[in-house]
């Protein structure tokens, strides 16, 4: 078995990876067991911190450029397609969003069609696909109403997806991802980036920025559950799914404030004490436009799962990081 992941020398890339290796094996919902020969990483950048196994492979170049991604795909059994241009970013320079979002899936999707091999793949979206006037509880019928950029190329990206599996081109399947946190690592530029940087820094004794209100709402998910929900997203057989590709991941409701007292009850007082409130208006509005309480009944019933509260996923990120 053969496999790619774009986006693959980012966090979840790398943690997706060094699962598979570990485990040596993949096996598709209701078919034997097969042993991963080669995991290939493509991303714009090198990265750092990647696993060192003789099956990985490591290619960067841009997602847009329809001979490299036909280099990349080429005998690819299965295809995680997480590579992106962040929030933040993506609303800043709307044309690299546009490059990268867009036509980089639609240039993946195109060579795949054109290889004719139904490869199955799995594409990672988010609830930055809603926005605007929401009702209280999103659910899997929700009309999408992107109010960013990035989220218009999300929507457009689990359109294509969607079809191009109905169409048999490829065999799709896409995640609406929660936030994901605490990521390791730096700051990025998406607008969530705060999420994680409130509880990794002061973990780590430094300061950090906070940009809305301790009452902000957030719906969120911990690496274990997204890496757990990309590997059962990609074994589902495809008659479980039908032709109804797109699957809003379950996840938790919180308030910032709540994180803030989670990390307290987990690391102390003065973990609490580094973290500074700036009020960012242009973050804050994006952040504040995204789904906050969402009913996933149909990903549970395909077998997703959800994190139960917050200090337990404070306590598996020191875990994961400090050994």
């Amino acid at each position: 078995m053969r496999i790619l992941i774009t986006g693959g020398t980012g966090f979840i890339g790398k943690q997706l990876a060094q699962r598979l290796l570990a485990a040596g094996h993949f096996t598709l919902d209701g078919q034997a067991a097969q042993a991963i020969e080669r995991i290939t990483l493509f991303d714009a950048f090198p990265g750092e911190g990647l696993p060192q196994d003789p099956r990985l492979e490591v290619i960067t170049g841009d997602i847009a450029d329809r001979a490299t991604v036909a280099r990349i795909t080429d005998g690819a059994d299965l295809v995680w397609h997480l590579a992106a241009v962040v929030s933040a970013a993506a609303e800043a320079d709307f044309d690299l969003g546009m490059q990268v979002n867009l036509h980089g899936l639609l240039n993946l999707l195109e060579t795949l069609r054109e290889q004719g091999r139904g490869t199955r793949l799995v594409f990672s979206s988010g609830f930055a696909v809603f926005g605007g006037a929401l009702p209280e509880v999103v659910s899997d019928n929700t009309v999408v109403t992107p109010q960013s950029s990035y989220g218009m190329q999300k929507a457009v990206g689990e359109l294509l997806v969607a079809d191009y599996a109905r169409k048999g081109f490829i065999d799709g399947r896409v995640l609406r991802l929660p936030t994901v946190v605490v990521r390791p690592g730096k700051p990025n530029k998406a607008a969530s980036t705060f999420f994680s940087s409130i509880i990794r820094e002061p973990l780590n004794g430094l300061p950090a920025v906070c940009p809305v209100s301790p009452d902000t709402e957030v719906f969120i998910s911990s690496p274990r559950r997204i890496l757990q929900a990309m590997q059962h997203a990609m074994q589902l057989a495809p008659e479980r799914l039908g032709n109804e590709r797109i699957i809003a991941l379950p996840g938790l409701t919180t308030q910032v404030g709540e994180m803030v007292a989670a990390l307290e009850r987990v690391a102390g007082k003065q973990a609490a004490q580094l973290i500074q409130w700036q009020h960012d208006p242009a973050i804050e509005r994006i952040v504040c436009s995204w789904p906050t309480r969402v009913d996933s009944p149909r990903a549970l019933a395909l077998g997703f799962e959800a994190d139960t509260d917050f200090d337990s996923i404070v306590q598996a990120h020191i875990e994961d990081t400090r050994g």
